[in-house]
């Protein structure tokens, strides 16, 4: 559930949840839990980078909460957040993504699906 689409694009329900599964990954990348140590070193970086990367991602998705007024603490994002995009999505990742997502919105959130109109990457993704 971490969505490489702008945070712009999600609904509530795959906003608050990728919140939740990003900053689970923190933990991974800190040591900090028992399970999913393959994520350890995110996109084969070293541990800082890959804390600052998993930051930069948090930082978007607490800026769309910020824009919705919702209220992420911003405080659990425990590393400085790396800046610029750092990490490479396809467009065929993306638009499968937005795929997968108008799947989602169909049932739990149907008004959210006009906002769906063109794959948007998250701010910490360079499109190839």
């Amino acid at each position: 559930r971490l969505w490489s689409l702008h945070p712009s694009l999600l609904d509530r329900a795959a906003l608050v949840a990728c919140w939740r599964e990003a900053l689970l990954a923190q933990k991974v990348l800190r040591g900090e839990t028992k399970g999913y140590r393959h994520i350890r070193n995110w996109n084969g970086s070293d541990l800082e980078e890959s804390e600052a990367l998993i930051a930069a991602f948090l930082a978007g998705l607490a800026d769309e909460a910020d824009a919705r007024g919702y209220q992420f603490d911003r405080t659990r994002i425990l590393s400085q957040p790396a800046s610029g995009p750092a990490l490479v999505v396809t467009t065929g990742q993306l638009n499968f993504e937005l795929d997968h997502l108008r799947d989602k919105v169909a049932t739990r959130a149907p008004g959210w699906a006009p906002k769906l109109s063109g794959a948007v990457p998250h701010p910490l993704f360079c499109v190839v």
